[in-house]
């Protein structure tokens, strides 16, 4: 046995063809190409109408993002401002995101999405309001950041766990994959825009676009077609939550993966709040340059998701999950020394790059280990570590950038990575017997997509 487990995941033939990981008959055919692999769960039109909605949605989002960044800095010109105000917007998440997936295991998800992206879409016209009418305060930000953070908490696993009743396990791979390539592809484009708008013609219309993009994804929500019911639970909702918490906890492939992940939120993911400090004192560029930097990163992640796009199995992904966090150490440490625009530039591609393939192979890893029953809960967790974590990481980051600088906080949280990938790596032999023995249990109990249709899906 311990032979045949020299990854922690590998899978024998079998498994890898029930996994929910493979193709289809397409793959077992040998009729398929690798670009056809690559976009499989496009044939589903439930996940056609997602795409399109979110792709434009995603856009707003990321100009928002970046806008709101450099708000926060042209008001108060506060390092620990921005880490405060990225605290606010994600703290939420931590706080109250089991509530949220409490609700994604006992309701109808595809009617809770459509009722968080309405409620963001509200969110995003008040800033926009208040920032062309030049009423505007730091105060109303963090409100309106906080409001949305708590938004977040119910959508993020709603969303995450809905992409199974979109696609099924088959292609929930891809599905996961091509989400994360069309986040960061939003990534590469909302920025740039962002950067132009800013400088050109102020933070305001940046939010009113983002409000507007919000309408594209609910239409394309209304109009799906998907057996999404309610579940029904005798337990109470904190026992309900709590065997979410003790399934993580008992789990130890998941557990090990959501804590590295909470680890690269907590000390990693803190250069993203301090990229207007990199932007206008250390290169001297300004908010065309904090587009473009954030573009960059947004460029890494678009290759990092795309990778993964092109994979027909999870074999070796526990070993990707060990490199990638070491790599994304690497490179914010060089980046943080880099006093050159362009050189940072470059060197932001693969911080982009490794961060996004870590977090979808570790998403994609646990969805193929858990039941169905309590996906939305584990989702939940997965969201408190990668985006709970994230508001605590940015106010220690903005509060030591003050005191030390943000190019030695970035680097300080580099190492901290690479001390995680060495963590994760010694106990990497200990847990892929259990993983594999998960990932072959849910395969045998998985499904067909529970899409309303007489027709069957194109192969």
């Amino acid at each position: 046995m311990a032979e045949s487990n020299t990854q922690f995941d590998q899978t024998d033939s079998l498994s890898r063809s029930n996994e929910g990981v493979a193709t289809g008959a397409e793959a077992s055919n040998g009729r398929g190409t690798r670009w056809q692999v690559a976009w499989r769960a496009l044939r589903h039109r439930n996940f056609q109408l997602f795409f399109g909605g979110q792709l434009i949605s995603l856009i707003g989002t990321w100009m928002q993002n970046v806008a709101q960044s450099w708000l926060v800095y042209r008001l108060t010109g506060s390092a620990l401002l921005l880490g405060a105000v990225g605290f606010a917007g994600q703290i939420p998440v931590f706080l109250f995101a089991p509530l949220g997936g409490i609700a994604a295991d006992r309701h109808n998800r595809q009617r809770i999405v459509i009722a968080t992206q309405t409620a963001s879409m509200l969110l995003a016209f008040i800033l926009a309001a208040l920032t062309l009418f030049n009423k505007v305060q730091v105060w109303q930000i963090f409100v309106l950041a906080a409001l949305l953070g708590l938004v977040n908490a119910f959508d993020i696993p709603g969303r995450q766990s809905f992409l199974v009743d979109m696609v099924g396990r088959d292609d929930l791979m891809n599905a996961i994959a091509l989400n994360s390539s069309m986040f960061n592809g939003a990534r590469v484009i909302g920025p740039a825009i962002a950067g132009i708008l800013v400088a050109k013609i102020g933070e305001g219309w940046c939010f009113f676009a983002n409000g507007v993009s919000y309408i594209a994804v609910i239409i394309g929500l209304l109009l799906m077609r998907v057996h999404s019911p309610a579940r029904a639970a005798a337990a109470s909702p904190f026992e309900h939550m709590m065997e979410g918490f003790r399934f993580v906890n008992h789990t130890a492939p998941i557990r090990a993966l959501l804590l590295l992940l909470g680890l690269v939120s907590l000390v990693g993911m803190p250069y993203v709040v301090l990229m207007p400090i990199f932007a206008d004192q250390i290169l001297h560029g300004g908010a065309r340059a904090l587009g473009i930097l954030m573009g960059a990163t947004g460029v890494g992640a678009l290759f990092g998701a795309l990778t993964l796009a092109f994979r027909e199995g999870v074999k070796g992904l526990g070993r990707w999950v060990t490199w990638c966090c070491a790599g994304f150490g690497a490179s914010l440490i060089v980046f943080a020394m880099s006093h050159i625009f362009w050189l940072s530039v470059v060197l932001l591609l693969p911080v982009g790059y490794c961060m996004m393939l870590q977090m979808a192979c570790s998403n994609t890893l646990i969805q193929v280990m858990v039941p169905d029953v309590l996906r939305g809960r584990v989702m939940a967790v997965y969201s408190m570590m990668f985006m709970g974590m994230a508001p605590i990481g940015a106010l220690l980051g903005g509060a030591f950038a003050e005191r030390l600088g943000a190019p030695r906080t970035v680097a300080i949280g580099g190492l901290a990575c690479i001390a995680g990938a060495c963590w994760f790596a010694l106990h990497l032999p200990k847990i892929r017997v259990e993983a594999r023995r998960l990932i072959i249990a849910q395969a045998v109990a998985g499904g067909e997509p529970a899409e309303m249709t007489t027709q069957p899906v194109e192969e």
